[in-house]
């Protein structure tokens, strides 16, 4: 039984490996724009592509949460594949046929709502399987998102360069279709009862008085799950700000060529995804709290010191700021969903996993708009010849605020009260 539960995890990153591209659609902006130079801003992507995507990710994950648990991981992971391959295919054809709507219609909406239930498909099924190692095991899946991105950015240049940005969506659509089905495929339900060696975990749950679990509406009226949300979204709005201004950073701060940059933010990618697999393991052992409070500690230290190495010109201080903050950004994501087991139950933790997602959505909007604002605003009020080197020292600045007011609400969460 214990061996068998290994193919569950690989079900898992392949729904997410599909999912995950949407982190590299920044290749797809210049060939769309290109395909369509006559769209408004507000229909260019990323707005139609990206942004949207991200938020109907949070919205589509807390609508159809409760259709999951009941469904189960196999049915949500097809229909998030059959989402997320149409919504492509319908893109394409937006691209084809010069019409902005069906390219929202199909990379903001549907591939958005493809990206919410394929996301938390899988975590109900892991932290039931897993007991003994919520943790890894919802790091094992999530750290396929950000693995995806990595895929992704490289496949969509080549293919692109090949056969036209349209087409490319095509061939992602298939290819990712086909790579999901399989995910989904290898899904099973947990057993109703945890193997007689994985016992200790089941106890412990019976211990906190959770083992049944609350119901989603049980955990929303909870003060842990708005002390949840909270901690998320402060945590997603920090790196996806950065995320979002990776490439122009190292170009303004350190005259970096954009093909340099783009090298970097693929790296970027592989320890957004390592850092999920990487923290959410060391949770099962340093506690989700503890963890989430070493994610906000550390990186309000690293936002504040970005500007430093900046000033200082010291590239490699910098970058390593740059990764460590990202292995957190990833990890918080990927340590979240055991957190909500255990302070829950795992009976509906799919469900409240896809409340909480919400947050997603608040960040995705909330942290581009931070770093690009406000440096766009300090870059307009140079004179000419002036150096762009604080251009970002503001919004890090905020976004380091933001971190200790995380790191205040994480102090805050406690465990439910065991029932008598």
């Amino acid at each position: 039984m214990t061996t068998r539960r290994w193919t569950i995890p690989l079900g898992a990153v392949l729904v997410h490996l599909g999912i995950g591209s949407v982190y590299a659609w920044s290749t797809l902006n210049r060939p769309i724009l290109a395909a369509m130079p006559s769209l408004s801003w507000w229909a260019s992507p990323p707005y139609t592509t990206f942004t949207s995507a991200l938020v109907l990710l949070g919205l589509s994950a807390a609508t159809w949460g409760p259709w999951v648990e009941r469904r189960g991981a196999r049915a949500a992971a097809r229909l998030a594949a059959l989402c997320f391959a149409s919504g492509l295919v319908v893109g394409g054809l937006g691209l084809l046929l010069r019409q902005p709507l069906l390219l929202f219609l199909g990379m903001g909406i549907l591939c958005g709502i493809g990206c919410g239930i394929g996301y938390i498909a899988p975590v109900s099924t892991l932290v039931k399987w897993f007991p003994d190692r919520r943790g890894m095991a919802t790091g094992f899946a999530i750290m396929g998102f950000g693995g995806g991105a990595f895929v992704a950015g490289y496949a969509n240049a080549f293919l692109i360069e090949r056969v036209g940005v349209a087409q490319t969506l095509f061939v992602l659509a298939a290819v990712y279709c086909v790579v999901m089905l399989a995910g989904a495929q290898l899904l099973r339900p947990a057993p109703a009862a945890p193997p007689a060696e994985l016992g200790t975990a089941a106890s412990a749950d019976r211990a906190r008085g959770v083992a049944e679990g609350l119901t989603r509406r049980e955990a929303l009226r909870t003060p842990q799950f708005a002390l949840l949300w909270g901690m998320l979204c402060i945590n997603v709005t920090a790196g996806i700000g950065i995320l979002a201004q990776a490439s122009p950073m190292m170009q303004d701060l350190f005259g970096r060529t954009p093909a340099q940059a783009a090298g970097v933010v693929a790296i970027i990618s592989v320890f957004n995804a390592t850092g999920r697999l990487f923290w959410s393991s060391v949770s099962d052992h340093l506690g989700r709290r503890n963890t989430y409070l070493v994610f906000f500690a550390a990186q309000i230290v690293l936002f504040l010191l970005i500007p430093v190495t900046a000033k200082q010109g010291a590239w490699w201080p910098f970058l390593l700021c740059l990764l460590t903050v990202f292995t957190m950004y990833g990890g918080g994501f990927a340590t979240i969903p055991a957190f909500l087991a255990d302070l829950f139950g795992t009976a509906n933790v799919g469900a409240i996993h896809g409340a909480l997602l919400t947050a997603w959505s608040v960040a995705a909007v909330l942290g581009p708009v931070i770093i690009t604002e406000l440096s766009e605003r300090a870059k307009a009020a140079l004179t000419p010849g002036m150096s762009r080197v604080a251009i970002y020292d503001q919004p890090l600045q905020l976004l380091a605020g933001l971190l200790a007011v995380g790191f205040v609400l994480t102090l805050l969460v406690k465990p439910l009260r065991a029932d008598p």
